[in-house]
């Protein structure tokens, strides 16, 4: 991975992390586990989804690195880059989060689950600083997107948590959320 290619990742995922918690910081368990709607994810099911993603994403770049790599599938997979830097700002595009990430209850308490997502970050940026497998020729599907390179993956992880990030946003503007101390 390049000098910059490895600051743009770096600085994606601590930001983005930065944002969760942030939005996160004091909510009451009414606000953690306001629903939209029935079909809508609450905060706290989108907190637990992305620490599994993150999880599932990190054990895939993990196991994908050690095998052969694939130089012949980067070229069409180099032009993906802008697709996976824009993620976040396409939210009218919706996907359906594999079975083995989706929210299950896998943490009780909003600190249990803040605590978990700090963690599995701080992995993955120790990954990201270190790392010297060369992740543009080691790829593994994204179910819309088909083959990404594992650089465009560590990209993903950035991306999707400031997508959550903002449908954590939409879920704080909605009219029936919960108000805690006279503010949203």
């Amino acid at each position: 991975m390049e000098l910059h290619e490895r600051q743009f990742v770096l600085d994606q995922l601590a930001s983005s992390e930065a944002r969760l918690l942030d939005l996160v910081d004091g909510l009451t368990s009414e606000q953690w586990s306001f629903r939209e709607a029935p079909e809508r994810w609450s905060i706290a099911e989108n907190i637990e989804h992305l620490v599994a993603f993150e999880g599932f994403i990190a054990g895939m770049i993990a196991s994908v690195i050690e095998g052969e790599a694939e130089p012949e599938k980067q070229a069409s997979a180099e032009k993906k880059d802008p697709l996976v830097r824009g993620l976040a700002g396409a939210r009218h595009i919706k996907f359906n989060a594999r079975e083995v990430v989706r929210p299950v209850g896998r943490w009780r308490e909003p600190e249990e689950m803040v605590a978990e997502l700090r963690k599995a970050r701080a992995r993955t940026l120790a990954f990201a600083a270190e790392t010297q497998a060369n992740l543009r020729e080691h790829f593994f599907p994204h179910i819309a997107f088909g083959d990404l390179d594992c650089y465009q993956w560590l990209m993903l992880l950035g991306q999707h948590a400031y997508r959550h990030a903002l449908q954590i946003e939409e879920i704080k503007a909605n009219p029936a959320y919960p108000v805690s101390g006279g503010m949203h």
